[in-house]
């Protein structure tokens, strides 16, 4: 299995290479654009700001990549926003391949970020196949996907919003399924065997 993650400045990279080191495969780290076209799977990570992140995308030319891979792509956190068209953090544009824009919590009625423990509903993917009902999984986010036709699961935070999304080969979580124990494992590992 010949797995990348995309490599542009995002954090929480070392804790992605463990979960799969755990699964017994290897994932290499890169930027470099043949490496990540010829993969077999694909790691979108992130963690911090929407703007800067977007900013390294387009500085590497990643931003033009990333819509045109082929193979099975999996957004992470951040990563999964910035699949979406638009986010309100520093008002950035993502890159378009899911149709949905990303907006902020109500932080009038809401402590932002929600961080920890939410469990998923509405599991519509092969993602999630094999998963306990109500499946709990870790959370740290300021901003969310509200609920669209690309919805794959769902969580909920004052509202009920995107917790995953997926169109053709590309899918992404709002958690983190490489801090989110037995079942985040279970996700990476079908993560690894989808075929489109």
């Amino acid at each position: 299995m010949n797995l990348v993650i995309i490599d542009y400045g995002a954090g929480n990279i070392q804790s992605i290479i463990h979960a799969f080191d755990r699964l017994g495969v290897q994932a290499r780290l890169t930027k470099d654009a043949q490496a990540i076209s010829s993969a077999d799977r694909v790691i979108f990570p992130g963690v911090g700001a929407a703007g800067s992140a977007m900013s390294q995308l387009r500085a590497t030319g990643l931003d033009e990549l990333i819509p045109q891979l082929k193979q099975p792509v999996l957004g992470i956190c951040l990563g999964m926003q910035l699949m979406c068209r638009h986010s309100e953090e520093n008002n950035t544009d993502g890159l378009g391949i899911f149709q949905v824009d990303v907006v902020e919590f109500d932080k009038t009625l809401l402590k932002v970020p929600q961080m920890g423990w939410n469990n998923l509903s509405a599991l519509t993917s092969p993602l999630f196949d094999q998963l306990p009902q109500d499946p709990y999984v870790y959370m740290v986010h300021s901003y969310y996907a509200p609920i669209c036709d690309q919805t794959a699961a769902v969580a909920e935070y004052g509202i009920p919003y995107s917790a995953a999304l997926h169109r053709k080969n590309f899918w992404g979580t709002q958690f983190h399924p490489e801090k989110s124990s037995q079942v985040g494992s279970k996700i990476l590992q079908q993560f690894l065997s989808l075929t489109s």
